[in-house]
Order: structure tokens, then sequence, then C-alpha cells
């Protein structure tokens, strides 16, 4: 029954995740740096409340009482925050297709951080993996007429962001909270000064306007809240299957619902990433067979 709630859970997650962009195309004409300011003040008022309801106040003041944790947690929330003003900013600009080629590479940029950073060693399906995933990126390069920024932006501080998160080792809704706490102040700044500009959306921009910018935290956490339920119910495999729902649901609505412009050409380019996302995961799987078999015996 764990496995089936688990597995419901993180594909709502993550098709939540997946029509996201349907939301932040809803505030097209705010700024995505306000968005983002928005995002990350009412994310931790509702983690926060979430805290209390919950009763884990001791547990998450014990964390603020950790230089350490501190410290990474600023780091993460940092990186965090760098990579949903990317997200939001090129959603509004009529990037979608390239930030779904940004998570389709994101778990093999997450294998190279851990080669580069932890000291783990690819085998030679996971090199044949990074490397068919580099053509891809290289052949795009080629197309657009430029490095795909968006797409290595996202991957790149998304795996930075998951490799701290899993060295802070914290709950989900804790571990939100307290990465939002370093840039709480930032950005409550910015949103002051907007307001002192009279340049700010909130409240000035319609009550729609107003009231999709008080729940981007709610949009924030509830798919997290049930991303952090399925990772502890399922497979960690089954997991990294189902993510690729949200990509796939982006690059959809890139396509077929806001019209953004594709060439023929750029299918090569999206074929070798996910020609190499395909290598990756069958050789995950070949690689545990196998190292089943030997344990039988």
């Amino acid at each position: 029954m764990d496995q089936t709630r688990g597995t419901i859970s993180a594909a709502f997650a993550y098709i939540f995740w997946g029509l996201l962009p349907i939301y932040w195309k809803a505030l097209e004409q705010v700024p995505a740096e306000e968005i983002l300011c928005h995002r990350v003040i009412w994310s931790m008022v509702f983690t926060l409340l979430l805290i209390f309801a919950l009763k884990k106040r001791r547990l998450f003041f014990e964390h603020v009482r950790s230089k350490k944790t501190m410290l990474r947690v600023t780091v993460s929330g940092c990186l965090l925050a760098v990579n949903w003003l990317i997200y939001i900013w090129a959603v509004n600009a009529g990037h979608l297709v390239e930030t779904s080629l940004g998570y389709f590479i994101n778990p093999l940029i997450a294998v190279l951080l851990a080669v580069a950073i932890l000291g783990e060693r690819l085998r030679k399906g996971q090199i044949l993996a990074v490397f068919i995933a580099f053509l891809g990126v290289a052949y795009l390069t080629w197309s657009y007429g430029r490095v795909p920024w968006i797409a290595l932006s996202l991957a790149i501080s998304f795996g930075l962001y998951g490799l701290m998160h899993k060295l802070t080792k914290l709950g989900t809704v804790e571990g939100l909270a307290l990465e939002t706490v370093p840039v709480f102040l930032p950005a409550l700044g910015f949103l002051l000064f907007l307001e002192h500009n009279n340049s700010a959306a909130f409240l000035t921009d319609g009550t729609k306007v107003s009231l999709l910018l008080a729940l981007s935290g709610l949009a924030t956490s509830i798919p997290l809240l049930f991303f952090g339920y399925a990772a502890k119910n399922i497979a960690l495999s089954r997991l990294g299957l189902l993510q690729y729902i949200a990509p796939s649901i982006n690059f959809v609505l890139g396509l077929a619902v806001y019209h953004e412009y594709f060439p023929a050409d750029r299918y090569i380019g999206f074929a070798l990433v996910w020609t190499a996302l395909f290598v990756y995961i069958l050789e995950g799987k070949i690689f545990k067979y196998r190292l089943k078999k030997q344990l039988l015996h």
C-alpha cells in the first residue's frame, strides 16, 4: 500500500511541476525577480506554519542553532533561488522547451558532480551516457548558435543544490524552511524597495496577480510535500524514472500550447540527450541485476 501511495505521490509531484509553467505564465507581466522574492517569502511562511502544526518546532530551532547546518542551507538556499529565478524568467521569456532540456540532462550532470566532488568513479555505461549527452549539447550549441546556457544553468544549479541538500540530510518541510531563511531578508528588502518606488505588482496590478503571488509559496510547497512522502516510501530507481514526467510535460507545453520556435533539426540534439538518458537508465538496471546475481551466488 505504501509503495502504491508513494508512486501516486511521486507522479502527482512531477505532474504538478510539469504544469507549474502555466502558473508562472499567469504572472507574465511581473518581473521574474519580483516573482522569485514572493516565492521565497511565502514558501517560508507556509513551511514555518507547517512546522508548528506538525510540532517540529524544537527540531527546526536545533538546526537553526547549528552553524554547520546553517552554512550548508545558506549555500543550498542561494542555489535554489538562482535555479528558481532562471526557470521563472525562461518560462515567461518563451524558453520553456530549453528549460525541459535542463531537467532532462540534470541526472547526468548529477553523475558528473558526484565524480568531481565526491570522488565517485563512472562505469563504462555511464561514461557512454555522459558522452552521448555531451554530443547532444554540442549539437544544440551549433543549432542554437550559442551554448544552451538556460538548460545548462538549470541543470548545474539544481545538481549542486541536490548535492548540498543531500549533505544536510534534512526533512522536506524543515529543509525548505531553512533554505529560505538566508534569502528571506534580501527578498523582503527588494520587495520593500519596489513598494517604496511604487513599482511593485503586489496589491497594485489587481487581485488576481496579488493572489497568485501570495499563493506561490503554496504552489512551491505542495509538490515538495508529496515528493518527500514518495522519497520515503518507494525505491530511488522508481523515483528516478518518474522524474522525467515533469520535463516531458514542459516540452509538450512549450511546443503544443505556447508554440515556441523549435526547428526540426533541434530534435536531433534532444534525441541524443534522450538516448543518453536511456543508456544511463539501462546501464543502471543491468548493473543492479548483475550485482544481485553475484550476491545470490
